[in-house]
């Protein structure tokens, strides 16, 4: 099914340069293994996945404002300088110095082929993947029947969505990358049920506040994991009547002491909603998503290649571009 690829785009970057094996690098000795890494990954999903719309997903905010009001341990162990800078606007994030100039050559890669790169003030790539996979279901892109989300990052199973529940029939899926880009999982609303027993993408972002993750600072409830959180659901519907469940004295079905737990844990749990689900309305720049079937700017390109050492697998994203042109 001609798909609309929406690509995390930090996810795959940082997934490059860990993965990319040995010293990588320019004919001036720059480091590029993030951007090979980067480049080779987004020729092998429009070779196979053969897209008929593709937009790189930016953090233009990793840490915004407005999670951090709500649980101030959000991200804080990522930021650079420490404990110490957590708090500050605008901190930045602690990235490899071998990587950040890398990112910016990817950002040039991606222009020069052609494909969109979208991020939005105080908005993290979740964000704009959430944004526009709930756009795409709304409004489907003239011949996209499905929307396909590449990354590494759990947290985006929450907009798993099938037909039954989308009004234009379109699927949002997951190609998880967690086991490596020719490997990919299939995550869709089975997949959620087999794997982490909710019934749907709303549920595993309910999961997902009530388990919590110390990747991202956020606490969860104190004795309450994956397990645990996927009966509660089961039972309850909702984080919202799982709250509930635990305020009624005479709800029995709860046990005495997940009931303490949840109660213990009732601050967090009505601001952590704020931080775990993504926005759906971001506001987002103007783009075409759709895939070129050749370069836009083949000279650019070009010199992209040459500059950086990249030539093998420019070609073979220029090969891939042409191999999903549908005409």
């Amino acid at each position: 099914m001609p798909a609309l690829l929406l690509l995390d785009a930090a996810s795959m970057y940082f997934r490059s340069f860990y993965g990319v094996k040995g010293d990588v690098t320019a004919p001036d000795g720059s480091p590029v293994g993030a951007v090979r890494g980067f480049t080779d990954a987004v020729a092998t999903l429009v070779a196979t996945r053969r897209p008929s719309h593709v937009v790189a997903c930016w953090d233009d905010d990793w840490r915004p404002a407005f999670r951090v009001a709500a649980i101030p341990s959000y991200k804080a162990h990522r930021v650079a300088g420490g404990a110490s800078a957590a708090g500050r606007d605008g901190a930045a994030e602690e990235v490899p110095d071998a990587l950040v100039p890398q990112v910016g050559v990817i950002a040039e890669v991606l222009a020069a082929v052609g494909i969109a790169r979208v991020g939005a003030p105080g908005c993290e790539a979740d964000d704009v993947i959430g944004t526009l996979a709930t756009r795409a279901v709304a409004d489907p892109p003239a011949g996209v029947d499905a929307v396909e989300i590449v990354t590494g990052d759990r947290d985006l199973f929450q907009l798993v969505d099938e037909p039954a529940t989308s009004a234009s029939g379109v699927p949002v899926r997951v190609l998880y990358t967690g086991r490596g880009m020719r490997n990919l999982e299939t995550v869709d609303t089975a997949r959620l049920v087999e794997k982490y027993g909710v019934a749907d993408g709303e549920g595993y972002a309910a999961m997902a506040a009530l388990r919590g993750d110390p990747s991202d600072g956020l606490p969860g409830v104190a004795g309450v994991g994956e397990k645990t959180a996927a009966g509660l659901l089961g039972t309850y519907g909702s984080l919202g009547g799982v709250v509930a469940a635990a305020q009624d004295t005479a709800e029995r079905r709860m046990s005495p002491s997940v009931r303490g737990k949840i109660l213990a844990a009732l601050d967090y749990l009505a601001v952590a909603p704020t931080v775990v689900r993504v926005l759906r309305d971001a506001e987002l720049p103007a783009h075409e998503s759709l895939l070129p079937p050749r370069p836009r700017d083949p000279e650019t390109l070009e010199q992209l290649a040459e500059r950086w050492g990249l030539t093998s697998s420019v070609e073979r994203l220029v090969a891939a571009l042409a191999k999903a042109d549908r005409g």
